[in-house]
């Protein structure tokens, strides 16, 4: 598992050994580090160390400072090495052992801008050292107008160094210009907006270089599940298990305009291992899905008396289907784990509760937010996914699962978990609705699980979310392998990721 955290909470770890007097020592770790990173990907591009070239662009402070003594490094490799100081001065001990390692200095001016521009797009590596995790807000004046310039001109390979600078390190909230990075090298842990959208937008790959401190780190701000998560925590049939004890989920989904919705919410409860599938809906919709599905179980009765561990609620379910609404209203009612549509929100409670899991779009959200009172520009909110996410988990009382392409998944008791498995192909329609069939599935199979013992009791309900989006993700990258997908192959796919965990 992936733990990530705020600048303030690296920057307190941090402290008592600086106090210590060994905060060289970090900074030379982070420098190894990074420089070990640019001659893994200039390698793995094929490209020779000696003779290659490499820019700084490098700011007065410690990010500059690591940024510097990483490139002295690679100087000492055969790197030909510029430093562009942005703010005049610069690290002095860096600067120092930069000069010694043969580096060429140049200073950033109002009046050198494009010249500076020019020669660090003509790098083969830009380090981008302007500014670190204590930074507030963007670059103005000379540095913005460089990176504004180096973004517009995109340069061969950008790596940045712990996170590129403008992008705010505990949100992911991106204060323009930031130059975009093929590779992010991050010291000690993750950064949390390293891991959300916009910030994510920015980061590339992201590479841990461990400096030493990381024992001294709290409680993630953010976590992000890995495949060995997901092998430990998925459903697994024992010898005697039968169809009940694997889980029997309830799904009420599709209407007249949208039957589609509720074959393909179907589709993925059961390709996710759901030991049986009952449908509730109008006739016309129950016969495509017996068509399509004939292992679900169809009816038209009530909610209230269906024999299920979980609920997927209002795939595909508009506000004149009243019928199917107040299935909604009296499935909620039975306290069970649900996944919870757009479609359902009209027929919910205001104030939810944990096992309730709502999976909007962040269009969905904000209309969401705007019921609850609370300004809910869209665009602002794009700008800011983590904190929506956690606004909307706080408000509802329920658990906060965002669709995008990074989604993230917030717990009212603040627990957030981020995962970005997914192929921009898998932009679809009818994509969102495997994705709560996938959720049902697991929340029936795993809401009573011993495989979630481990798990902090507050984190679970977040935690099967979060599963849930990383198989969708890896099942949607698996059935596009690199073009279009549809929503019916994604849901063919996760048994194959399943049986690959």
């Amino acid at each position: 598992m992936i733990s990530a955290y705020t600048g303030t909470q690296i920057r307190e770890a941090e402290k008592p050994f600086l106090a210590d007097g060994v905060g060289a020592v970090l900074m030379q770790r982070a420098a190894y580090g990074l420089a070990n990173t640019v001659v893994h990907e200039l390698r793995g591009r094929g490209r020779r160390l000696y003779g290659s070239s490499v820019a700084v662009l490098a700011g007065k402070g410690n990010n500059g400072g690591d940024g510097l003594f990483a490139a002295a490094l690679l100087a000492r490799r055969g790197l030909r090495a510029t430093a562009l100081l942005t703010a005049g001065a610069a690290h002095e001990a860096g600067l120092a052992e930069f000069r010694r390692a043969g580096g060429h200095v140049l200073a950033l001016t109002a009046d050198n801008i494009a010249e500076l521009a020019a020669a660090a797009a003509g790098a083969d590596v830009v380090i981008d050292a302007v500014l670190g995790t204590g930074a507030q807000g963007g670059l103005r004046g000379p540095a913005g107008a460089l990176l504004e310039r180096l973004a517009q001109t995109h340069p061969g390979l950008v790596v940045a160094c712990d996170i590129p600078s403008g992008l705010d390190a505990d949100t992911g909230e991106v204060n323009e210009p930031v130059l975009p990075a093929d590779v992010t090298v991050t010291f000690g842990a993750a950064k949390a907006g390293l891991l959300a959208d916009p910030g994510a937008d920015f980061a590339g790959s992201v590479h841990v270089v461990p400096i030493g401190m990381e024992a001294a780190l709290p409680e993630p701000a953010l976590r992000r599940l890995e495949a060995q998560d997901l092998h430990r925590l998925r459903p697994q049939p024992v010898r005697r298990s039968h169809k009940y004890t694997r889980g029997v989920l309830g799904v009420v989904a599709g209407s007249e305009r949208y039957p589609g919705a509720a074959v393909l919410a179907c589709r993925g409860a059961l390709a996710a291992g759901a030991g049986m599938v009952r449908y509730l809906g109008p006739p016309d919709v129950a016969d495509l899905v017996r068509e399509s599905c004939p292992e679900v179980v169809c009816g038209q009765g009530s909610s209230a008396e269906a024999h299920v561990q979980a609920w997927v609620l209002g795939p595909g379910v508009d506000e004149s289907a009243g019928d199917q609404l107040q299935r909604i209203r009296d499935a909620a009612a039975t306290g069970l784990p649900v996944v919870a549509d757009a479609g359902a929100l009209p027929a919910l409670p205001r104030i939810l509760a944990p096992h309730q899991i709502l999976t909007p779009h962040i269009g969905e959200l904000a209309a969401l937010l705007a019921g609850y009172g609370v300004e809910s520009d869209r665009a602002r909110l794009e700008g800011a996914t983590l904190a929506a996410a956690r606004r909307g988990a706080a408000l509802t009382g329920a658990t906060v699962l965002l669709k995008g392409a990074t989604t993230l998944v917030a717990a009212p008791g603040g627990t957030v978990f981020s995962q970005s498995e997914a192929t921009p192909w898998m932009a679809t329609a009818g994509s969102g609705d495997v994705l709560a069939g996938v959720l049902g599935a697991l929340l029936a199979q795993l809401s009573g699980s011993a495989t979630m013992d481990h798990v902090p009791r507050g984190d679970r309900w977040a935690a099967i979310a979060a599963m849930a989006a990383s198989l969708h993700g890896r099942a949607g990258a698996m059935a596009s392998a690199g073009g279009p997908v549809t929503a019916t192959a994604v849901a063919r796919a996760i048994p194959e990721v399943i049986r690959h965990m």
